[in-house]
């Protein structure tokens, strides 16, 4: 994309054919990862990427892009699925805020479709399936649905279910001042006559609008017959005022996905998977190049259709060719380069992840499979080097294990704030489950052989900060790269605009805080 700046009238001059050519203005990438005779693969500290002309604000840099062949997202970030990491509240806040959570598999089925469910339910635009009561049920009935689901505001029907004529609805004004548990709903609901309802086929703009005028916490929805279809939320109104760019789906419900295995079990698992409302699923393996897992791939894609379906890991477009044969949607790059995994240590088998990235992205993009860049990010700088190679999401672990929103709780060691953090290869995790990452068919063994390991990471606080402080960094590097777009970026590093450059360990050594004696470094 050419720049619109002018100097006096004049276009912006270019640098000669010469010069650029002499690498003084870097190396495209071609040069860097492809036309690479010392046989070098590289991570994010190796490369460096040249600045480019910035002409257009902050605000304008547009980080949305696809996890998919069919899911878009405001912003490129995916939590792991990982025991420590992704859980129900993860994936919640995650796609609150434009990225999307992939709820691990260290689980039950039942457990994981719950976890699924609890985030479909989270935001809901119209609520199909409310929990109700009839008028005879008691108050206690009232009490424990609110200590078991959270749920204030109950529809009363005369089947006490869904599809039952309304008579009323009971609220927390209904149960504040009650005493006696055994008193009838009956006796102190709010009855129909005092509710504001809206017809069967309102759009939840007007639905929306009548529950502002009201007031009312909860807006019932009836047929003709007057009978319960659905129920709408004042609390999700503000939900949608409060996270303007949240992944939703058609039914403006959350965006969620979930991880399996390969084993012949994890077809049930998919199943359930699938009637929770998943939006995509994740094979999840280190090496996922197998046999185990392309059978998976074509499973799913013949059983559900309709869900889209991550495969991986893979590192390079070997493997990448067999998983998109297979009919998978999505490619998950990266193997063994995670701050908690040891796979290319024990194994000798992986790849240095920019060089990974890169010739796996190309080779998808010929395709069109996005790639998801898993593991190896530590900062922000690496998510926009990760993007500039190719990627089209990052999927991170580390880097959001210290969260208030990550399973787990929190603990002091020599006075810093922790929270427990650990590979799906490490021994814990295995004996919990993960080990189905790791040996991918039916064969059992005494032999577990640990490809991780568990440590603890640093306290980062709720995601409502620290996500937006993701997404600005991002935008600051894409900015100083002179890239207004995710598109405009991998357009300029496949035409050779995007430069980069290899950095020694003294360069590495220099671009990082040095020559201090002491000091504190704060993110935001």
């Amino acid at each position: 994309m050419s720049s619109s700046t002018t100097i006096k009238g004049e276009p912006l001059w270019e640098v000669d054919e010469e010069t650029l050519e002499s690498g003084a203005c870097g190396f495209t990438g071609t040069q860097v990862f492809v036309k690479n005779p010392a046989c070098v693969a590289y991570t994010y500290d190796d490369v460096i990427m040249m600045p480019g002309h910035i002409s257009f604000g902050i605000h304008e840099v547009d980080i949305s892009t696809k996890l998919t062949r069919n899911i878009e997202l405001k912003a490129p970030f995916v939590s792991s699925p990982m025991d420590t990491v992704t859980e129900s509240k993860m994936a919640i806040m995650m796609a609150c805020q434009g990225g999307i959570g992939i709820i691990h598999s260290n689980l039950s089925v039942e457990e994981q479709a719950s976890e699924v469910l609890t985030v479909k339910k989270f935001k809901n635009g119209f609520i199909t399936d409310p929990l109700c009561l009839s008028p005879e049920h008691t108050a206690e009935d009232v009490f424990r649905i609110k200590q078991e689901s959270g749920y204030s505001g109950i529809p009363i029907t005369d089947t006490g279910k869904m599809g039952g004529r309304l008579l009323g609805i009971i609220s927390n004004r209904d149960t504040s001042f009650l005493e006696d548990p055994t008193v009838k709903i009956k006796e102190f609901m709010t009855p129909r006559e005092s509710l504001s309802t809206a017809r069967e086929g309102v759009s939840l703009a007007e639905a929306n609008e009548i529950l502002k005028k009201s007031k009312k916490g909860k807006l019932p929805v009836v047929n003709d017959m007057d009978e319960l279809v659905a129920l709408i939320a004042r609390t999700d109104l503000q939900k949608n005022r409060d996270y303007p760019n949240a992944s939703k789906d058609a039914n403006k419900q959350l965006l969620v996905g979930a991880a399996i295995g390969t084993r012949p079990d994890d077809r049930v698992r998919a199943a359930a998977l699938s009637e929770a409302g998943v939006d995509v699923i994740v094979v999840d393996s280190s090496q996922g190049d197998s046999i185990y897992q392309l059978e998976m791939v074509q499973h799913l894609k013949e059983a559900h259709p309709h869900i889209d379906v991550i495969a991986g890991n893979v590192v390079t477009p070997s493997q990448a060719c067999h998983l998109i044969q297979a009919g998978a949607d999505g490619l998950r790059v990266g193997m063994g380069i995670g701050s908690i995994c040891t796979t290319q240590e024990v194994c000798a088998v992986g790849r240095a992840q920019a060089s990974a990235v890169y010739h796996v992205a190309k080779y998808a993009r010929k395709h069109g499979i996005p790639i998801l860049a898993d593991g190896g990010i530590k900062s922000t700088g690496h998510i926009t080097k990760a993007l500039c190679c190719g990627a089209s999401c990052v999927m991170m672990g580390s880097m959001l294990a210290g969260t208030d929103e990550s399973p787990g709780e929190y603990f002091y060691q020599d006075g810093v704030r922790l929270k427990r953090y650990r590979g799906m290869g490490s021994l814990e995790a295995m004996n919990k489950g993960g080990e189905k990452r790791y040996v991918w068919d039916d064969t059992s063994t005494a032999v577990k052989v640990a490809q991780g390991v568990s440590g603890a990471v640093q306290d980062k606080g709720t995601l409502r900060r620290y996500f937006p402080y993701l997404v600005q960094g991002v935008r600051h590097g894409l900015q100083d790269a002179g890239v207004k777009s995710l598109d405009e970026a991998w357009e300029k590093l496949y035409n050779g605009k995007l430069r980069f450059e290899i950095r020694s360990p003294a360069a590495q050594k220099e671009g990082g805080v040095h020559g201090l004696h002491s000091y504190q470094k704060r993110l935001y």
